[in-house]
């Protein structure tokens, strides 16, 4: 495997009703390809296979991601992937968009 990750997420990304894809976060254990620092975390291009059995997955950038521990399923909207992209956890996300909007007095 290329890179290892753990607490990791298979995140589904969808434009209103329509899926666009999904996509791998999670935070770096190891990185052969020393794209990553052990500690950062990854985005990675939509996931082109996967076998969870195994804990495998491969990205349309042809990357191999070796998954560690459980991890999680996600859904976010195509509106909020650059949060994702720049870091945001799906947990984080969610709990962006649930906030209440602040009112300006």
């Amino acid at each position: 495997m290329n890179t290892t990750v753990k607490d990791w997420y298979i995140v589904t990304v969808m434009d209103g009703e329509h899926l666009v894809g999904e996509v791998l976060y999670g935070t770096v254990i190891e990185d052969a390809t020393i794209r990553f620092y052990e500690g950062d975390y990854v985005t990675t291009s939509r996931i082109v296979s996967k076998n969870l059995k195994e804990h495998t997955v491969v990205t349309a950038s042809n990357s191999y991601y070796q998954l560690k521990g459980s991890g999680k399923r996600a859904i976010i909207d195509l509106d909020d992937f650059e949060l994702l992209r720049h870091g945001f956890s799906p947990e984080q996300i969610r709990a962006l968009n649930s906030s209440s909007p602040l009112l300006a007095h």
